[in-house]
């Protein structure tokens, strides 16, 4: 099974710059886009032998989410549960018979960490959310997750020390979903691998001096790791400020 996730900073932009293309060769199983930017009715997608699920932010031109799979769902729930986190748009869970499959976009601390209060709030919620339906059946998660959790996941890590993305406290939170029984799957086959980032900054030509950081994710559960295949970041796949990411998984 082929898993793809890509935060596309507006899915009406990436649209202009061969979505369709890169959509179609990736032939993808699940393709699950964050950052869409959209509202209902603005956009029609023709993606034969997909269903599509959409979670759109209440703020316009903000946030969002979606999910596009071959495989119907037993269930899909948008949200957490959480009235507070949930008019953003930013979690989409689909329920198969062996396993739950959430995509996700994280909230960023913002400049000057205005929100971090909210993303520490956030982030104890949603990991008790992943808990819970891990307690029923196994859970494989992706997203721009807006952490780069280790010092080889960004190129520069004094100067962006305590910057959003890299505060000690993000990094902490990250650590504490990897100690609840879940595992980052990049790092399971590259565990010291450097210089493979997932965004960079439209600012001072970073991505062509690869200055980024690898925000964008697959996690899953522990015990589905002798299920792994193989997880990628694909570099090479311009239109966003961010690059897809893919998990492949028996």
């Amino acid at each position: 099974m082929k898993l793809i996730s890509w935060n596309v900073n507006g899915l009406r932009a990436v649209m202009k710059k061969d979505f369709m293309t890169f959509f179609t060769e990736a032939d993808a199983d699940m393709f699950c886009l964050q950052e869409t930017k959209l509202q209902a009715g603005q956009i029609e997608l023709e993606l034969p032998g997909y269903e599509q699920y959409w979670n759109y932010a209440e703020k316009k031109g903000y946030s969002g989410t979606a999910v596009f799979t071959r495989k119907t769902p037993l269930s899909v729930q948008y949200g957490i549960g959480i009235p507070e986190h949930d008019t953003e748009g930013r979690v989409i869970t689909l329920e198969y018979p062996e396993y739950y499959f959430i995509t996700v976009y994280t909230p960023n601390a913002q400049d000057g960490l205005k929100r971090l209060g909210y993303r520490m709030k956030w982030e104890d919620d949603f990991l008790s959310y992943v808990k819970g339906l891990d307690k029923v059946k196994p859970v494989i998660w992706c997203g721009d997750l807006n952490v780069a959790h280790r010092e080889i996941d960004l190129k520069n890590p004094k100067t962006n020390h305590q910057n959003a993305g890299f505060t000690d406290e993000e990094r902490a939170k990250m650590s504490a979903v990897l100690d609840s029984g879940f595992v980052d799957t990049f790092r399971h086959f590259h565990p010291d691998e450097e210089g493979i980032y997932s965004w960079w900054s439209y600012r001072f030509h970073a991505r062509e001096k690869n200055a980024g950081w690898r925000i964008d994710y697959f996690i899953v559960s522990e015990r589905l790791t002798d299920r792994l295949e193989d997880a990628k970041i694909l570099t090479d796949v311009y239109g966003s400020d961010h690059c897809p990411v893919e998990l492949d998984i028996r």
